[in-house]
């Protein structure tokens, strides 16, 4: 059996990655959720009432999915992919001497 937290206790720690990760799922999914919404009522409701707001409503709908997909996929500071090893033993050092990574010796 589980016991509650305390009041001081924080919980288990998450890196500020997994924080970062998590912001953006929860984004991407609140941004798809509200483009389904969009598409659903248009032709659902607004349609009987209104049919270029509706139209109007699906074009809005239309952009979200990509401005979702850039939001989820965006890279931050922190991420450090263009540095990630090659695989290959000397580039990778030729890489890191560049960087300042490793210094060389006089």
């Amino acid at each position: 059996m589980r016991r509650p937290p305390a009041a001081g206790d924080a919980g288990p720690a998450r890196s500020y990655a997994e924080g970062v990760y998590a912001r953006r799922r929860h984004v991407y999914f609140w941004m798809m959720g509200a483009c389904l919404a969009l598409f659903v009522g248009a032709w659902a409701i607004v349609r009987l009432f209104s049919m270029p707001v509706a139209i109007g409503m699906c074009v809005v709908a239309m952009i979200i999915p990509p401005v979702a997909a850039m939001v989820a996929n965006r890279r931050g500071p922190e991420d450090r992919w263009w540095d990630d090893p090659s695989g290959d033993p000397q580039s990778d050092e030729w890489w890191d001497e560049l960087d300042g990574k490793k210094r060389r010796e006089p």
